[in-house]
Parts: C-alpha cells; structure tokens; sequence
C-alpha cells in the first residue's frame, strides 16, 4: 500500500503575490493616457526617421 504525502512547498499563492506588488511603491507614477501619447509620438518619430532617412 502506498502512504499519502502532504505538500509542504508548492507556488505561492495569488494571494501572496497580490499583497507583495500592492505594498511596492514605484517613484514614477504616470497615466496610461500619457503612456498612449509617448508612444504615439515615438512611433511618428520613428516613421519620419525611416521615411526621411
């Protein structure tokens, strides 16, 4: 007959990981709206960089 074993270690649980990124405190805060726009503008650069290049 086989004996069952309980898991000790296993991944960690969601939970966990929510509560580790929640308490990180980044120094850069920007909005996804700015986020959109700087990319938009770096995209348009890039192109007229092909274009013109």
């Amino acid at each position: 007959m086989s004996a069952r074993r309980k898991r000790t270690g296993g991944p960690m649980s969601a939970a966990g990981l929510i509560s580790f990124y929640e308490e990180y405190e980044g120094a850069i805060k920007i909005s996804p709206t700015t986020v959109i726009i700087l990319s938009a503008v770096f995209t348009f650069i890039v192109v007229m960089a092909h274009i013109l290049g």
